[in-house]
């Protein structure tokens, strides 16, 4: 008997824990995710760690030959292993281009090779750089004031913004805005279907800060779009018609594009996008995104050859110039980082050091395409990676450029600390517990997408800390542990790889955010979670509802029929009122997790039909569950059925009202 009511009731669990879980979207248009630092005034973190001094007998980087070899070494074990179609390298060194070459398939179907000077790949996220670059060249013409208030550029909407600290033109720029990450509706499905960037704007709440301005850094592809849109505003021109006239052009970036889809006969060289499902590859539609200045670019490998050169020599390429020298020294500072280990925030770029060198640098991920593009200034050297493959089951182009940094500029092995800390061993429990990426939605049915983003902080015996991302068993080819060695009371070195991560306390001297415990390239803030607002107190509540909701549905429609001659009728009203509540919450739990599973790319575009009859639901559970309430008040009044059924009715009503805050939690509550 217990076999047959605990595997039913298994199987319920994982199928709601599908419907949280499987609500990840990781591949969307930013990939540049899990970002929060609280700015160096407040709180402080230690300093005072010294960094050995470079290896200065290493030669670096000098042999085309040689980076071919060690490029063609890497790429032909990942690309198999990690089933890319096809990638290709550009790097740039001293004004010219050093390497370019292409590997693998555009187009798998037609056999068609990347050609790094004539195969364009929509770089994502690295369209950002090109639209602060935009933003940059306004300022320095004078027509736009970084620390002006954004607000004061928009005429006919405004940023809502409850805070006292204004949204300024440069926190649009170090993605310290306080605006919330949106994942619905940010695409169309054609080109004629695409919004306006201004109609973009100002639906689904875009322009309403969720974090005080300044004080975290919250990426968002909304931050940028609206970038775009003053540069569109000020210029008095389309943006994509701005970016190739500004841009574009005189960086002699001739097979480049922010147009979608790409012009002919561009549009013939793009490569395909391909996601690898079932054991093949799969081609995926071509996504129409509704924010162009954000994520639209297509590029050759040789175009963003061009674009680094030009950023490396301030501005310049060849004999035309897109900024002037203090402008680009200007875009290229660090103006956002909460200490001087951590990555910090430049212009557009983000900031960060491997083996005691400087690297400011951006990444992306899109429907079907990853890219990467590191620039060292101090080497005058530029790392630019793509490839047309949806999804990562590992950082690849990060993982690359690291190795790259280690073959060619590796400094010597740096002392760690043997012996567990007396300190940390007295103080664990200050730093353990379970956080939460910072940016998440907060506005649509989206926001169940802050759920994947929880980590486990632990103690070990040998002093360190071990931080691991939770449910490991469900996330088993995305699970990290990385052990954190104590450098200060604060902040902490990654034992297994580059870089530092480090706690911040709150105002009463309780740790309350954890930065940058896993990429080296972006400050990740995590903000800690009570005990309510973790993963499994919430699959928990939930899973306890359904499991109400399943039981009574069997149980008391067996006991409507079995025993409707014997019941009164409005005993009998009464069950099938319980019988409905709980079959409808079941149908709209698991069909929005099946409309996921099926649909999931649909959500770009909006709800999906399905979804929005789904969606009908929940206000008409909600008054049913009152009745519900009533009822149970008048069957203990009047004495209806047995004692024992009047305590599961009285479940049963717990239940379907405790849904209800689920339901209002995550935004599921009406539309």
């Amino acid at each position: 008997m217990k076999k047959r009511i605990w595997t039913p009731i298994k199987l319920v669990g994982w199928v709601i824990l599908a419907v949280i879980l499987l609500f990840s979207w990781s591949g969307l248009p930013a990939l540049a995710q899990d970002i929060a630092v609280v700015p160096h005034q407040e709180p402080r973190l230690n300093e005072g760690v010294q960094v050995s001094p470079p290896n200065s007998s290493v030669q670096g980087l000098t042999d085309p030959q040689d980076l071919e070899a060690f490029i063609d070494q890497y790429l032909t074990d990942a690309m198999q292993q990690e089933h890319i179609p096809g990638a290709v390298v550009s790097v740039v060194k001293d004004g010219k281009i050093f390497f370019n070459k292409g590997y693998g398939y555009a187009n798998i179907e037609k056999k068609i090779p990347v050609v790094p000077d004539q195969t364009l790949f929509r770089v994502a996220s690295l369209s950002k750089l090109f639209t602060d670059t935009g933003v940059m060249q306004l300022y320095e013409q004078g027509k736009i004031n970084l620390e002006a208030e954004v607000n004061q550029y928009l005429e006919d909407f405004k940023i809502e913004n409850p805070y006292p600290t204004p949204v300024r033109v440069a926190d649009l720029l170090t993605q310290t805005s306080g605006l919330s990450i949106h994942y619905l509706d940010i695409a169309a499905p054609t080109a004629a279907k695409m919004e306006p960037l201004k109609e973009y704007l100002t639906s689904e709440r875009r322009l309403k800060t969720v974090l005080p301005p300044e004080k975290f850094y919250a990426y968002t592809d909304d931050a940028v779009a609206l970038a775009g849109y003053l540069v569109q505003k000020l210029s008095h021109t389309p943006f994509p018609e701005y970016a190739d006239q500004h841009i574009l052009q005189p960086l002699e970036m001739h097979r480049s594009t922010f147009l979608q889809p790409p012009p002919p006969p561009l549009a013939d060289d793009l490569a395909i996008g391909y996601e690898y499902k079932n054991g093949n590859y799969q081609p995926l539609p071509f996504l129409y995104l509704n924010m162009p200045p954000a994520a639209s670019l297509s590029a050759t490998a040789t175009d963003m050859a061009n674009f680094m050169i030009a950023h490396l020599q301030l501005g310049r390429y060849e004999n035309s110039r897109i900024l002037q020298d203090d402008t680009a020294r200007t875009m290229h500072q660090t103006h956002f980082v909460n200490h001087p280990l951590l990555p910090g925030a430049a212009y557009g770029f983000h900031d960060w050091s491997q083996n005691n060198i400087r690297i400011i640098g951006h990444s992306g991920n899109l429907h079907g395409y990853t890219s990467i593009l590191f620039l060292i200034p101090e080497k005058n050297l530029g790392f630019f990676f793509a490839y047309n493959r949806f999804g990562y089951s590992k950082s690849l182009g990060g993982d690359l450029f690291s190795k790259f940094i280690d073959h060619y500029y590796p400094v010597s092995e740096q002392s760690m600390p043997s012996e567990a800390s007396a300190d940390l061993a007295a103080q664990a429990d200050r730093f353990t517990g379970i956080y939460q990426n910072i940016q998440y939605p907060r506005f649509t049915p989206a926001k169940l997408t802050a759920l994947t983003n929880q980590y486990r902080v632990t103690a070990n015996n040998d002093g360190t800390l071990t931080v691991a991302r939770i449910p490991q068993f469900f996330f088993s080819s995305q699970s990290e542990k990385l052990a954190v060695a104590q450098l200060s009371s604060l902040l902490f070195r990654r034992v297994e790889r580059h870089g530092y991560a480090a706690f911040a306390q709150n105002n009463q001297g309780q740790i309350a955010y954890l930065f940058n415990p896993f990429g080296p390239t972006i400050a990740g803030g995590y903000r800690q979670l009570s005990w309510y607002e973790t993963l499994w107190f919430q699959i928990g509540w939930l899973v306890f509802c359904l499991l109400i909701f399943v039981s009574a549905t069997i149980i008391w429609l067996i006991g409507y029929w079995r025993h409707r001659r014997q019941s009164g009728k409005w005993a009998r009203w009464a069950k099938l009122l319980a019988v409905l509540v709980s079959v409808l919450n079941l149908v709209f739990v698991i069909g929005l997790g099946l409309v996921t599973w099926l649909e999931m790319w649909q959500f770009l575009y909006g709800l999906p039909i399905a979804a929005i009859a789904l969606f009908y639901i929940p206000p008409i559970t909600t008054g049913l569950s009152l009745g519900l309430l009533i009822c149970t008040v008048l069957a203990w009044k009047d004495k209806y059925w047995s004692a024992w059924a009047r305590v599961y009715y009285s479940v049963m009503t717990l239940a379907a009202i405790a849904f209800l805050p689920f339901l209002v939690q995550w935004n599921l509550l009406g539309f």
